[in-house]
């Protein structure tokens, strides 16, 4: 669902600056998650720390024409000459101004959660629960603030039939925003804790503040026993009709009859409007969980699902993978993740997380918590409420982290127990290298940095290393772009550790000049570079079904290539909330690796596509099987025949922009005609022309040290297995490098040489794990010379012809341990 500029700049009341015809379909505050610039309109959002105008000239570059600020550029006609600029007065206010208009457009049941814990737990199970019956729209994972609901409520659409939206606050005077943009039909408030309580006189006065959101509401839903809620419910006086459930009065429109807990299951039974006692099994036992389907099942019986489908689906009710996050640590101990939030409530929730874990039953419990920030309650309250929860659950470790537990140390009764000011002091105390066989819960603010306890990184001490000079990669990268169009987009591989180079750094270049994609193999790869600080978009080329939640954190987008992975795609990101995920299409021309039948998938393809939101495709590709090679050219026209047609096929089923692309680096300077929307740039970025395998630019240069030389004469053997025969005296140099570190065996045994002070000096006997032998006999060298493996002197093709292989294996299998040094010419 699309809106003409024209229309956005009167339904925003803004001046308008600019005349170029622009669609706005998709909303963008935050710059790092641009992902569809040609039908992308940019907030330019003031916060403490940033000013969203400081990323317009980054975002214009990168194809966004279309912004919303609250200062003009006063160079716009010239710098900007293809962009327009809605002026308006508040650029925040603007945005949910026009979400509100949006929701204007949807006459549809639009529930609406608020609640200090468990909004985005009943948003996601709502959904599981309506889904099968109707197209619902929901927020992603947890967009509930004054930025991320009109974000969300966006994404109402034609198709939508209901829609679900949170709304968080943390002061006086936001809801009422909310409310005008979500204006729910069914208000829901889950519960009221200590969140943000500091913010507010009274807890009262914070739960006034959340049923602003049910004025004008039909429904509303609340738990009638929580005696602060129902008063100002009844205070409120709301017109809608009251659907309060209530585990102790029986007049309650939803009563909770009986809870019966089994091991791994809970019974509940109910009587809905004094009707007859009804039940569904709810595959969980704590309280939260219990609490939380309640309220699922008020809104469901609201909106008219029957109480036989509601229990079927209640009984296969999966848990929301967003807070709690179970991973297998170091030393046999099992890390509790729990860092979303930090309260007093959710601190409750996750101790009875661990203590109901069967699995965990028998093994010590240990809680490492952060300071609990802007609780409302006084410190010495608040400790002694998280010393009578520990004892309660059955913590035997406590570790806190921050001054104020420091302060309060002796409010906590756990027998073994140790205070840090910080993580670092934690983090190189004894009791961090200590824990062992422990069942960890990590719950803690986010300022703290939690993070760093289970990112802990040895230090690499290798007398081998890998030169990479960035000047020559950026002198590549323009090689490649001299032949491409302006408006030529460009994805850059840097899988497999930027082909040997290091991804990080290599990456911090391409993205410093300016390309639009990277592209890694998998997702952990991805991971890396997000924590390293690489805002730009990610590819992920071999997506594993075991990451889908890491790709969805880390905004990494995936190439789909098979029907199987589409529908697995679509599940997982439906589970955590998400809509409109990018992905990138692969069709199989002729490589037949991996792909869609650009002849017979088409129709079936576009038909899934369009019948979810969950994902939406940002490109279509394929690969050419032989433009290195003019031996092959009729093969590669019978190859983009193939994709132009399938691709243009499903650019025409949609109305936002799909790049096309199947030129890589071979294709890039052979088929210049063939570069469509985007290019991918592979091993010529390093340096390696693959069409005839010459140098360009030298990237990478491999480089060790001689450890000892020694005389050795001549009859005797050098090397494992006596394969190093000499014929005459020689000097032999022992090298600290070994297939371990990616030098192949089979340059061993005289078949390769590397250089000694621009001398070449070959392999002698078999190459071990950690050390190579060399020939130096003939060469004035030393120990500590420098020794050339591959690099300015030595092309690494010299090795790769040796191997008959191709430069790709020989880069790629440096290892890890090979120290990367990186500099600018």
């Amino acid at each position: 669902m699309t809106y003409s500029i024209e229309k956005v700049t009167t339904l925003i009341g803004a001046h308008r600056f600019g005349e170029k015809t622009a669609n706005i379909g998709f909303l963008l505050t935050d710059s790092r998650s641009l992902c569809f610039p040609e039908e992308t309109l940019f907030f330019a959002l003031k916060s403490g720390r940033n000013d969203g105008h400081g990323f317009i000239p980054d975002l214009y570059r990168r194809g966004v024409k279309n912004f919303v600020v609250d200062t003009v550029p006063s160079d716009y006609a010239t710098a900007y000459p293809d962009a327009n600029f809605l002026k308006v007065l508040s650029p925040l206010e603007a945005l949910q101004r026009l979400a509100e208009r949006h929701r204007d457009e949807f006459d549809i049941p639009i529930v609406g959660i608020t609640g200090s814990n468990g909004k985005t737990i009943v948003k996601e199970w709502l959904f599981q629960l309506l889904s099968p019956s109707y197209t619902v729209t929901r927020s992603p994972r947890s967009y509930n603030s004054q930025i991320g609901v009109p974000l969300s409520v966006w994404l109402l659409r034609e198709q939508s039939q209901i829609g679900v939206f949170e709304a968080g606050i943390s002061q006086p005077g936001e809801m009422l925003a909310l409310h005008d943009i979500i204006q729910p039909t069914i208000g829901v408030i889950t519960n009221i804790g200590t969140a943000h309580q500091e913010n507010f006189r009274s807890v009262e006065e914070k739960v006034r503040e959340k049923l602003i959101l049910f004025h004008d509401a039909n429904t509303i839903v609340y738990p009638y026993d929580n005696e602060t809620i129902r008063q100002c419910v009844a205070e409120g006086d709301f017109k809608g009709e009251h659907i309060a459930w209530s585990e102790k009065d029986d007049n309650a429109p939803l009563y909770i009859n009986k809870v019966e807990k089994g091991e791994t299951e809970t019974v509940i039974s109910f009587i809905y409007k004094k009707g007859k006692e009804q039940k569904y099994v709810l595959p969980f036992i704590d309280e939260a969980s219990i609490e939380n389907s309640i309220t699922c099942a008020a809104v469901c019986l609201s909106l008219g699902l029957s109480s036989e489908v509601m229990s079927e689906r209640m009984a296969k009710i999966e848990a929301v993978a967003m807070r709690l996050e179970v991973k297998v640590g170091q030393h046999g101990c099992t890390l509790i993740n729990d860092s979303y939030n930090s309260d007093i409530n959710s601190l409750d929730i996750a101790l009875d997380f661990i203590s109901r874990r069967p699995d965990h039953k028998g093994r010590r419990r240990t809680l490492i918590l952060s300071d609990i920030l802007q609780s409302g309650i006084k410190k010495e309250e608040l400790y002694k409420e998280v010393s009578e929860l520990c004892v309660e659950r059955g913590v035997e470790k406590f570790i806190g982290i921050g001054t104020d537990l420091m302060s309060q140390s002796d409010k906590i009764n756990v027998g073994e127990k140790y205070f840090f000011q910080d993580c670092t002091s934690f983090i190189n105390s004894p009791v961090f290298s200590t824990l062992r066989d422990e069942v960890i819960l990590i719950k803690g603010a986010r300022c703290f940095g939690f993070d760093n306890i289970s990112d802990m990184l040895e230090q690499k001490v290798h007398e081998t290393i890998l030169e990479v000079n960035l000047r020559a990669l950026v002198d590549n990268l323009n090689f490649y772009r001299s032949f491409m169009k302006p408006e030529t987009k460009l994805v850059c591989m840097v899988k497999a550790n930027a082909y040997g180079s290091g991804a990080v750094e290599v990456a911090k270049t391409l993205q410093d000049h300016r390309v639009n994609y990277l592209a890694v193999a998998v997702a952990d790869e991805g991971v890396t570079l997000r924590k390293n600080g690489i805002t730009s978009n990610i590819m992920i080329m071999n997506p594993e079904m075991t990451a889908f939640k890491t790709m969805f954190d880390y905004d990494l987008e995936p190439e789909v290539y098979s029907f199987r992975l589409l529908d697995a795609l679509v599940k997982a990101a439906r589970k955590e909330g998400i809509t409109n995920y990018p992905v990138h299409i692969k069709l199989d021309t002729g490589m037949h690796r991996l792909g869609f039948n650009p002849k017979t998938d088409m129709e079936e393809l576009i038909k899934r596509l369009k019948s979810q939101n969950a994902v939406i495709p940002r490109s279509v590709f394929s690969h050419f099987v032989g433009s290195d090679s003019d031996d092959f050219d009729s093969f590669s026209k019978m190859q983009f025949d193939l994709f132009d047609e399938a691709s243009k096929k499903l650019q025409a089923a949609f109305q936002h922009k799909i790049l096309r692309h199947i030129d890589n680096s071979a294709g890039i300077e052979h088929f210049p005609e063939r570069q469509l929307d985007m290019c991918r740039l592979g091993l010529g970025l390093y340096g390696i022309d693959s069409r005839d395998n010459r140098i360009l630019n030298n990237v990478c240069t491999l480089k060790t040290t001689i450890l000892q030389l020694r005389d050795v004469p001549k009859e005797e053997t050098v090397g494992y297995s006596r394969k190093g025969h000499l014929t005459r005296d020689s000097k032999i140099a022992a090298i600290p490098i070994g297939y371990a570190d990616g030098l192949n065996r089979h340059l061993g045994r005289g078949n390769c040489y590397c250089l000694v002070n621009g001398q070449k000096a070959p392999y002698v006997g078999n190459i071990c794990m950690d050390v190579a032998m060399i020939d130096v006999t003939d060469i004035k060298c030393k120990e500590g010379d420098m020794v050339e493996i591959f690099g300015d002197n030595l092309p690494v093709t010299v090795l790769s012809d040796v191997l008959d292989t191709i430069p790709y294996e020989v880069l790629t299998s440096i290892s890890d341990r090979v120290k990367r040094v990186y500099y600018q010419d």
